[in-house]
């Protein structure tokens, strides 16, 4: 099979009717368009070339040859095409991608938009503080708190917020790198967002020395693979594919591939162990 790789070149795809079996389309066209975030290092972002990298692509990756195997496919032209946070479901939802391959928690409000696989990935929110600071979000009352705009991070700051009964200025960012430039320069005395996103940013930080990840986590969310809704056969063949990347190890093979050095959490290793499903 051609053109599955990791640094597939992202192009721009007329949308395809939302109403049409997933693998019938496939079938017919012999193309599979997948959605990705541009900044959701390391799960999901775009490389300097342009190219996608990062967990969740790995994923699709592996699950895009699952569908071409499955549907007897000696060529399958994979295209990756960049979305954003705020019209991400929307090109699931509408047929114009097939499958969402971001950093997206799967929540109750999404799914009425767009299914998901099963779970690939959980994060959860944590905190992004200057060297020295008080990890917890009681000490932050009053300070001036980052996050990115349009995510499920901005509503569990939010919901933590008023749940302590605590009053802090946020301050909502376009992108994670004008979020983490603010905290750089001090504009801002937090940033919060997924564990994983704040593990990248703070890698990549030339000011790393002066900052630190918080050990609290606000939330736990599970993470999926968006698609189109009421499509069984399509989703049953990417949770197949989805279980034999956990059975086989290959799942615990991307996290280290992408974040070196990192250990699981408890609720990953839990994910290993409860994600494969009997055939």
């Amino acid at each position: 099979m051609r053109h599955i790789l990791p640094s597939l070149i992202a192009s721009a795809l007329l949308a395809l009717p939302a109403g049409a079996q997933t693998l019938d389309r496939i079938l017919e066209t012999g193309e599979l368009n997948l959605g990705y975030r541009t900044d959701a290092a390391p799960l999901s972002y775009q490389k300097e070339d342009g190219n996608p990298a990062g967990y969740t692509p790995l994923v699709c990756v592996s699950v895009a040859q699952s569908i071409a195997n499955a549907l007897k496919l000696e060529n399958l032209d994979v295209a990756f095409v960049p979305v954003t946070t705020e019209d991400r479901f929307e090109k699931v939802a509408s047929g114009e991608i097939d499958l969402l391959c971001g950093a997206a928690t799967i929540t109750l409000d999404r799914r009425e938009i767009v299914d998901f696989s099963d779970p690939v990935y959980v994060d959860g929110t944590a905190i992004l503080l200057p060297n020295g600071v008080q990890g917890s979000l009681s000490d932050l009352a009053g300070k001036k708190l980052g996050v990115r705009a349009a995510t499920t991070t901005e509503e569990a700051l939010d919901l933590s917020l008023s749940a302590a009964n605590l009053t802090a200025e946020v301050i909502t960012f376009e992108n994670h790198a004008d979020g983490i430039s603010a905290m750089e320069s001090k504009e801002i005395d937090a940033y919060f967002a997924d564990q994983s996103i704040l593990m990248g940013l703070f890698q990549s930080s030339p000011k790393a020395s002066e900052l630190m990840i918080s050990n609290e986590i606000l939330t736990i969310e599970k993470q999926g693979l968006a698609m189109a809704r009421g499509d069984a056969d399509f989703r049953l063949l990417v949770d197949a594919s989805i279980s034999d990347l956990f059975n086989n190890g290959k799942m615990r093979e991307f996290f280290d591939a992408v974040m070196p050095g990192a250990e699981p959490g408890a609720a990953l290793q839990a994910m290993y162990l409860l994600s494969p499903t009997a055939r």
